[in-house]
Order: C-alpha cells, then structure tokens, then sequence
C-alpha cells in the first residue's frame, strides 16, 4: 500500500456485508484504511461492521462504527458529529448504502417505491447535508457516490424505483461537484455493473435454493470478460476517486462494468 489517504478521515455508510464475503463496503472500508485514512463506518447493523472494524484493526488501520439509520436525518447528524468528535474533521464522504426493489411501476407498491428512494437518494441528501459545511470548514474534501448500471441502461429486468433513485443519484453528484468546485470540493460516483457480492448472491441462494450457483453462472456468463466484478473493484475506483490523484476528476461516472455498457442491448 502507497498511503494514498494518509492524514485523511473518510465517512463511509454501509460498511458491514449482507451475508459472508466481502460487500462492498466492507471492502471500501477496509481499503482505504489500508491506504492510511481513519475510517468511521455509520451502519445499521453492529455484527457485520463489527467485522470490518477487526479487519482494519487487525491491520495496524484505525476504524470507528456508529449504528444508525442513513435514511434519518437525525441518526445521520448524530454519526457525523460522533465522527468530528472521534476525528475532528471529515475529508472524504462515501455514499456505499443501498437497496433494490425488483418491478415496474404497476407493480412495486408506493411503501415499496418509498423505501427504495429514502435508502438510495434521501440517505446521500442526509449525509451530504452534514458533511459539506464540515469540508468547507476544513478547506476541501471530496465525495463518491456509489451506484449502478441500471441507472444508465435497461439491463434486462424492471427495476424502476432502483434505477430512478441511482440516476438521480447522478444529478445530485453533478450539482455538488458544480456548486462547490471552487471551494475545493469534489464529487464523483462509481457506477458497478454486475457484481459477485453479498447483497446479489445471498438473495439468489434465498430464491434458488441448490440452483443457485447455475444462475450465479449465467450473471458471469452475460459479461463481456466471462466473470462478475467483485467488491474491491468498486473499492479501488472509489479510493482513485478519493485520492488527490484525481484531484482535477470532478462530477464524473466512473463505470466498472467489465464493459458491459458497450454491448448491445446492456
């Protein structure tokens, strides 16, 4: 590791995983403390972040959780001022938590558009809201978002509150980075295509029971490399992204899709 973070505090929600493996998160977490940032982690869940909190540590990293809901204002005011507390300052906010929510707009319930929309977007209105004055304050920070694929391109499947709430997600990365550039700060999302994670295979274990490997096949197969990405994939563009060497990167989507979006039909 380079210590590409060195000195610096990163905010990172969601960092515990869905099942065993490494979620992306989890794997953001993890390597940016490897890369000399203190990491304080804000997740709903204590037995999953606390696993990625012993990881750090038992690195030589220093990490820090608070539980909470992102989707509060509250909690989320909360989380940043025990992070300011712990660290005194924040320099990067990573934006990682997110939920699907399969079906059209016929199908998908108003309860179930809500959810979708206040864990993707309403959580990085909350988390940004607390954390720019705290980076205008320090001189500059930066902020990657992460989303997805289906915010970009029909993929297949109808995901209409999913892909609504991650491209809307883009336009507010595009306003943060315009409105602050001057002041230092930079905004950025990650844009994953298909992934090995957690939050993909466990669900698909649920739904196939012992067949779900074969379908775990047919998502590497549909890849223009023949595999899925994995967690650390997202991880290291994020850390790109956070680092001064992208210091002149601003208001982009960096895809890590394998490709993906330049087939036909992707």
């Amino acid at each position: 590791m380079s210590a590409r973070l060195h000195g610096k505090v990163a905010f990172v929600t969601g960092i515990g995983t869905a099942g065993p493996g490494w979620g992306t998160g989890k794997a953001i977490a993890a390597t940016f403390a490897r890369e000399g940032a203190r990491v304080f982690g804000m997740n709903r869940g204590r037995e999953s972040a606390a696993e990625t909190l012993a990881l750090i540590e038992r690195d030589g990293g220093r990490g820090e959780l608070f539980v909470g809901d992102v989707t509060s204002g509250v909690d989320v005011e909360r989380a940043v001022q025990a992070c300011l507390a712990t660290f005194g300052r924040i320099d990067i906010l990573v934006n990682n938590v997110g939920c699907g929510g399969y079906g059209g707009v016929v199908e998908q319930s108003e309860e179930d558009w809500d959810r979708v929309f206040a864990t993707n977007l309403k959580s990085a209105y909350h988390t940004c809201r607390q954390c720019l004055p705290v980076m205008l304050a320090n001189g500059g920070g930066t902020i990657v978002n992460i989303s997805s694929l289906v915010a970009l391109r029909w993929t297949g499947h109808p995901l209409a509150a999913y892909a609504s709430s991650k491209a809307a997600l883009h336009q507010l990365t595009r306003q943060i980075a315009m409105q602050y550039a001057r002041q230092n700060i930079r905004a950025n999302t990650v844009v994953p295509g298909m992934l090995e994670t957690p939050m993909v295979v466990e669900p698909i274990r649920r739904q196939y029971g012992d067949t779900y490997e074969q379908v775990l096949e047919q998502r590497h197969r549909l890849c223009p490399g023949g595999r899925m990405g994995d967690a650390h994939d997202v991880a290291w563009a994020a850390l790109y992204l956070a680092s001064d060497e992208a210091k002149f990167v601003n208001g982009i989507e960096l895809l890590v899709d394998g490709g993906m979006s330049c087939q036909v039909g992707a």
